[in-house]
């Protein structure tokens, strides 16, 4: 078996490396009360260049009240991006989102027994900060509520 090379697919997700913070707009949802809070992302690539990993917190009133950790990663088999997402609320991933870039904007989009999410990350050019959006379905995909949208600047 040969073993898997490092590709511009796998180097397109270095954009998201460094480290970040933005104000989140929450809307309400069975998960969460709506309000606003601060993200904070420290994002680096690991594992020879072949994911990028993310740590995460949420900020209320300077007080931690959410986290999490992300894997980005390229699936050559299939042809898309991977994004496995496990935080403080405990659910084990039952699968990675899976999606595709579209010029600057990564959309992503995982089902899980809880429902459907897309995910939305749109870089800004040069790089200094970016979009992100959460998006759920509660009924097999035929609507979708936004769940959160952040914008995150380069700190």
């Amino acid at each position: 078996m040969e073993m898997p090379k490092l590709t511009d697919h796998h180097k397109k997700l270095y954009a998201f490396v460094g480290d970040w913070e933005g104000t989140e707009t929450i809307s309400e949802s069975p998960f969460a009360p709506a309000g606003t809070a601060t993200g904070k992302l420290h994002v680096r690539s690991d594992l020879d260049g072949f994911f990028v990993l993310q740590d995460y917190i949420q900020e209320k009133a300077r007080k931690v009240t959410f986290s999490g950790h992300g894997i980005f990663g390229y699936d050559l088999e299939a042809g898309e991006y991977t994004w496995y997402w496990v935080d403080s609320m405990g659910f084990v991933p039952d699968a990675p989102a899976r999606g595709k870039f579209e010029g600057d904007t990564l959309l992503l989009q995982r089902v899980t027994p809880r429902g459907a999410a897309r995910y939305t990350y749109r870089l800004e050019p040069g790089g200094k900060a970016y979009h992100f959006q959460i998006e759920h379905s509660f009924d097999q995909q035929k609507s979708w509520q936004t769940f959160l949208q952040a914008t995150y600047k380069r700190r």
